[in-house]
């Protein structure tokens, strides 16, 4: 937003994250119609949201790491290899 204020350009804002001046260009429309509130991220709209006792279950998986769960070293990625 403070970007936006500065008056910067949508090639210039893009660069940094590294995302498209179409997202840019839209992200710069919400500011202006919504202000704070039409940028503010609202998650992933395919993501569902989890319970306090799945998070729980989660946390203590994480924690026993990738090997236990067939993973062929530490890393933990989305793109790791598996057995």
């Amino acid at each position: 937003m403070e970007r936006f204020e500065r008056g910067q350009k949508n090639r210039e804002i893009a660069a940094t994250p590294r995302v498209s001046e179409r997202s840019v260009e839209r992200w710069r429309r919400q500011w202006r119609e919504r202000g704070k509130a039409g940028v503010l991220s609202k998650g992933s709209p395919g993501c569902s949201r989890l319970s306090d006792p799945q998070i729980a279950r989660l946390e203590q998986e994480l924690e026993r790491g990738p090997l236990v769960h067939g993973w062929a070293d530490q890393r933990l990625t989305l793109h790791g290899s598996r057995r």
